[in-house]
């Protein structure tokens, strides 16, 4: 997807995707920081768009692992289906449904969960749900970290969590946050 296909998709569905533009390099690299992917096997990403972190997952991850990327919008999924990597189970579906997946895949839990699902812009309890059933299919040690432009909902990780470390991604337009969890 060009630049410009982005943008538009971004107005059209901001409720969605949450942003205008992409991830910068310095955030998706914040945003797959403390992931052990020495001994990843799978990688949950939620709300993974046109797979610009994704890519970056793709990268680290060993060739046994699996990546299931979630989004909703058919046309990002489209884009993240043409990586053809064997790797990648691109998820069109609701993010709430991480169980089912894994299931698929025959794994009890994930490694460590990747988000930048903007919760400011869904209902309150769709989010928490969300954030739950991430934790919830989180292995013991894996990390959920998550990409955020404010800190509204910085609550809802502490509530699922516990301890939330900010990190403020300044080399990206608009500048953005990254929240890290561990469990």
């Amino acid at each position: 997807m060009s630049t410009f296909s982005f943008l538009l998709e971004g107005f059209r569905h901001m409720r969605t995707t949450g942003t205008l533009t992409r991830s910068s390099p310095a955030l998706c690299k914040a945003a797959i920081d403390r992931i052990d992917f020495k001994n990843a096997t799978v990688v949950v990403e939620l709300g993974a768009g046109d797979g610009v972190i994704t890519k970056y997952i793709l990268d680290k991850m060993p060739a046994h692992g699996k990546v299931i990327a979630f989004e909703v919008s058919p046309e990002l999924c489209d884009d993240m289906r043409a990586f053809n990597d064997p790797r990648l189970i691109v998820a069109q579906d609701s993010a709430e449904n991480i169980r089912h997946y894994l299931d698929q895949i025959g794994v009890d839990k994930a490694d460590h969960v990747i988000s930048a699902i903007p919760f400011a812009a869904l209902p309150e309890a769709l989010g928490k749900s969300i954030v739950r059933a991430a934790r919830d299919n989180l292995r013991p040690g894996g990390c959920y970290n998550q990409v955020h432009y404010s800190l509204k909902t910085k609550n809802y990780y502490e509530q699922a969590f516990g301890r939330v470390e900010t990190q403020r991604v300044w080399a990206n337009l608009p500048p953005a946050y990254v929240l890290y969890c561990n469990k």
